[in-house]
């Protein structure tokens, strides 16, 4: 799915030679058009004036929503010539609260790496083929009932057109927050979930990714980035098993590949960078002579030092609030839930799902980092060094292997991956609790 590169691969081949004279062109004509849209806006989703200490940015930089729940994401956005879209000093406020809740000074995404399986080309989008400058412009259909933002994008590839209606916030229904029958067999509690929709859509070649944040009103943050596009003609090549037959017969085969994407977050629960990480697994004993079932039991580790992590099965990690407790006197966390991930194992940045390195202002690019200088590591894996975690930075890795089908032509239909940060004690109680069940804290017993 490549063409148009800026650099060679191992040796040459068509797709390379002309992936970046097309992937010019496409954006050029991406951006004039940008200059000349109008802004798509409809109020029902327009984000709110923000009170005077809810985000430091001015109201062009500021994103607000109070959702029909009653909770409230505030945040400011700002547009990197690497990383694209940028997000930062990012709170939470649901009802009850009565002051926003600070989750993470940043999030923004660490590299998109793709290797294709024949070994001939290997793409690191974000820091090396012009991720940032391929912003699209988006119509109105494409983010309905939302406000559609004006994005100046750094070193565009057209100086005079810089300015293109990129940037997309709305919301959307997830369906059931929760549905409870209640005890008198007559009432039935249910809520629809809401949530606050970011998003950017930026090509490269011939993909075209969504990169997409989704602020749901009981306090997840769910990161996902979606390719879709063309399979590109260039890449039909594959005869030797490492591809996939596409259109009559078995003579066309597009080449398999990897989609490697990482996303760099740091936290600062309560507003406070010293948040503490801890790593839990659970493991399952066979029934003990008399028992009904197994046994399950699980064991927290603190990590202090740097880490390299690996997702199993009853394994998860939390980031937790250095500063800040919930109206029950516990720690506020945040649990950090991977989605489904096929790890790549062909380079050592990518032989594990989650890192957490000590923060170093350099250090933005999980791959081909071109920030630091004096010889220093390039690639994530070579940052986990044995520091102590005084201001600890969250690097998630999401990998797809991508065996074109049929059914990816044309186009091809959006194929996700990311993760999820949910909250875990940060409120007291679920914080779409309808009113009268807000008693029913802790060991709580049916009313007379």
């Amino acid at each position: 799915m490549r063409a148009n590169s800026s650099t060679s691969g191992s040796r040459p081949r068509r797709r390379i030679r002309v992936r970046r004279s097309a992937a010019v062109g496409v954006s050029l004509a991406a951006l004039a058009a940008g200059a000349t849209t109008g802004a798509s806006t409809a109020t029902a989703a327009q984000p709110r004036a923000a009170a005077a200490a809810a985000a430091d940015c001015s109201a062009a930089y500021r994103i607000e929503q109070k959702l029909s729940s009653g909770t409230t994401w505030r945040m400011c956005w700002r547009y990197d010539g690497k990383a694209g879209l940028v997000l930062e000093k990012i709170s939470y406020q649901p009802k009850g609260e009565t002051k926003p809740i600070k989750v993470l000074n940043s999030a923004r995404l660490g590299q998109i790496h793709v290797p294709y399986d024949d070994g001939s080309v290997e793409y690191d989008d974000l820091t090396g083929f012009g991720f940032a400058q391929g912003l699209m412009p988006l119509k109105a259909t494409e983010c309905p009932g939302g406000t559609i933002k004006s994005v100046k994008v750094p070193e565009a590839w057209d100086p005079q057109n810089p300015n293109v209606k990129g940037l997309c916030t709305t919301t959307r229904s997830r369906g059931h927050a929760y549905r409870m029958q209640g005890d008198t067999a007559n009432k039935v509690y249910q809520a629809q979930g809401k949530d606050l929709l970011v998003y950017t859509v930026n090509q490269v070649g011939w993909y075209e990714y969504m990169t997409e944040w989704r602020f749901q009103d009981d306090g997840t943050v769910t990161m996902n980035v979606g390719a879709t596009g063309s399979l590109s003609y260039d890449d039909y090549d594959a005869g030797d098993g490492r591809g996939w037959p596409i259109g009559k017969g078995d003579r066309a085969k597009a080449t398999s590949h990897s989609h490697n994407v990482f996303w760099r977050l740091d936290f600062a629960l309560d507003g406070s960078t010293k948040n503490r990480v801890e790593q839990y697994d659970s493991t399952v004993t066979a029934p003990a002579s008399g028992d009904r079932a197994p046994k399950t039991r699980t064991s927290v580790t603190k990590v202090t030092k740097e880490l390299a992590g690996d997702a199993k099965a009853y394994r998860w990690w939390r980031m937790v609030s250095a500063t800040g407790k919930n109206k029950d006197g516990h720690a506020r966390s945040y649990e950090i839930v991977p989605g489904v991930s096929t790890k790549y194992p062909g380079r050592a940045y990518t032989k594990h799902d989650l890192y957490v390195t000590e923060y170093a202002a350099c250090e933005k690019f999980a791959t081909h980092n071109p920030g630091c200088g004096n010889g220093a590591p390039k690639s994530v894996d070579k940052w986990v060094g044995g520091q102590t975690l005084k201001h600890p930075i969250t690097w998630m890795n999401v990998g797809f292997h991508h065996i074109a089908r049929d059914e990816d032509q044309q186009p091809m239909p959006v194929h996700w991956q990311g993760f999820s940060i949910v909250p875990r004690d940060v409120t007291a109680m679920n914080p779409l609790t309808p009113s009268e069940l807000a008693w029913q804290n802790g060991h709580w017993q049916p009313r007379s």
